[in-house]
């Protein structure tokens, strides 16, 4: 099979958002869009035109607006990847930090987490497009728990926790589990790009310091995940 073209949408992972080093100064985390994002890596390596329409802070819950707008090149796209999760199991961490006590929502629940991504899938089939999920990459606990508290009140945020950072990834992991449920449910592939993280003894060293974002190398090892998926379905050339 020839690939012509792949639409790609999702939020600032996809979109190559990395942290920008030489200008986050004082503690202020400032970002920029790597060149070496897997998406372009893929675009590069492969010859294959990619049309990436990802956002920065995307969830599902404003995904549909964006399919929308850009159906004409899903009807024409050979694949669709979609790359969600990580904005929508996250918090309002201020609101947190000002009352622990009280009970707080993510930004998008699980139960409309799963109702929208499926119908996302749906519509894209619905335009005779094959749509593909991407599984979330890791996240750093430690890392991600300094960027999120930063300015606020860490005790109360960790209180919130049940005082241990590490219910941020365990949090996390329910919405992965959720994709590869969802995939299974909807017979849609899901390419795994946690593994290939996890399979590395160092493999925090494969995220920005903000302890969520993949670095460039962390968006190699996904480009190498993609392009391991695709030439096992035969749709490279050997």
């Amino acid at each position: 099979m020839e690939i012509k073209l792949i639409c790609g949408f999702g939020d600032s992972v996809m979109k190559g958002v990395v942290v920008d080093k030489k200008n986050s100064i004082d503690g202020n985390t400032k970002y920029k869009i790597s060149d070496k994002g897997f998406a372009s890596r893929c675009c590069r390596n492969l010859g294959i035109k990619i049309e990436n329409f990802a956002r920065f802070g995307s969830t599902v819950s404003q995904a549909m607006k964006f399919i929308e707008r850009h159906s004409e090149s899903i009807k024409e796209s050979d694949f669709v990847i979609f790359e969600y999760g990580g904005n929508d199991c996250n918090y309002k961490w201020d609101e947190i930090a000002s009352a622990p006590e009280k009970e707080h929502q993510p930004a998008v629940p699980i139960p409309q987490f799963v109702e929208q991504y499926s119908n996302i899938i749906d519509v894209v089939r619905s335009w005779g497009a094959r749509p593909v999920l991407l599984s979330l990459p890791i996240l750093d606990p430690q890392k991600f728990f300094a960027h999120l508290s930063k300015g606020l009140n860490a005790e109360n945020i960790l209180q919130w926790l049940n005082g241990s950072i590490m219910n941020l990834d365990r949090w996390h992991e329910r919405y992965n589990m959720e994709i590869f449920r969802l995939g299974a449910t909807k017979h849609v592939p899901v390419i795994d790009i946690t593994s290939v993280f996890l399979e590395k003894k160092n493999h925090f060293d494969y995220l920005c310091d903000d302890g969520i974002h993949p670095n460039d190398d962390g968006h190699a090892l996904i480009e190498n995940a993609i392009v391991d998926y695709m030439r096992r379905q035969n749709l490279l050339a050997c």
